[in-house]
Order: structure tokens, then sequence, then C-alpha cells
């Protein structure tokens, strides 16, 4: 999983493609295809086909999602025991009133990401008006 600073260096979708080629250049076998959730597949050593809301369309994308969220949310529930009054165990890292409060009262973590306003704002990189 690439780190704060990696994804804050990027597009969004510029993380998602370069997580691609981590992983699927160590396979040992070349898959045949690869199902891709959204609306551009990335350059990968096979053929790739790209699903517009793939969840939906896809049972493999469907069950991957399920499978990133949940690690996703023990990943936040793990966070939350490391940080304590954030919250991270409920809102999972979303904007939500909750977390917002809580970046204004305990200021930045390491693990918020710098490109989101909330956190600008609680450092000072950006002004509230603007």
């Amino acid at each position: 999983m690439p780190d704060v600073k990696r994804i804050d260096a990027t597009t969004f979708s510029g993380p998602r493609f370069g997580q691609w080629r981590r992983p699927w250049h160590s396979f040992s076998v070349v898959p045949k295809i690869a199902a891709v959730d959204g609306n551009r597949a990335p350059t990968l050593n096979c053929a790739c086909r790209d699903y517009r809301q793939g969840d939906a369309r896809c049972l493999s994308i469907a069950a991957a999602s399920i499978i990133a969220k949940v690690t996703r949310d023990r990943i936040m529930v793990g966070l939350g025991a490391k940080h304590p009054g954030y919250g991270f165990e409920r809102h999972k890292g979303y904007g939500t009133v909750e977390h917002h409060d809580a970046i204004k009262r305990l200021g930045v973590t390491p693990h918020h990401r710098r490109s989101f306003r909330a956190v600008q704002l609680a450092l000072g990189l950006v002004l509230e008006d603007s």
C-alpha cells in the first residue's frame, strides 16, 4: 500500500495505476486478462477490460472491492487505537464532521493526506475563505 506522501504527490488516478504495477510484476504467472473498476485501464502485460461501476457489473471486481474495504477498515481500527480521539475506527477516514472536528481539536497525524482541504486548513497551508 502506498504511503501518504506518494498518494499526495500524484493525481487521484495516478496512485491507482502506480499501485497496479508493483504487485502485478511480482506475479509468477501472467494473467490472461485484468478486470479494472473505472473508465481507464492501466498498461499491463496482458489484456485489460475496464468496467464503469465495476463492482456492480463484475463479480471479481465486487469481491476485490469487499476485500479492499475490509482491509481498509481494519487498518483504520488500528489507527483508532494508535491515535485515540480521532474516531478513525468509526469514520474510516472519510471526511465526516467528527473527523474534521478531531483534526481541529487534535491536529494532523502522519496518516492524514496533505492534499485534503481540512488538513491544509489545520496546517495553515490555505486560508478558510480561499
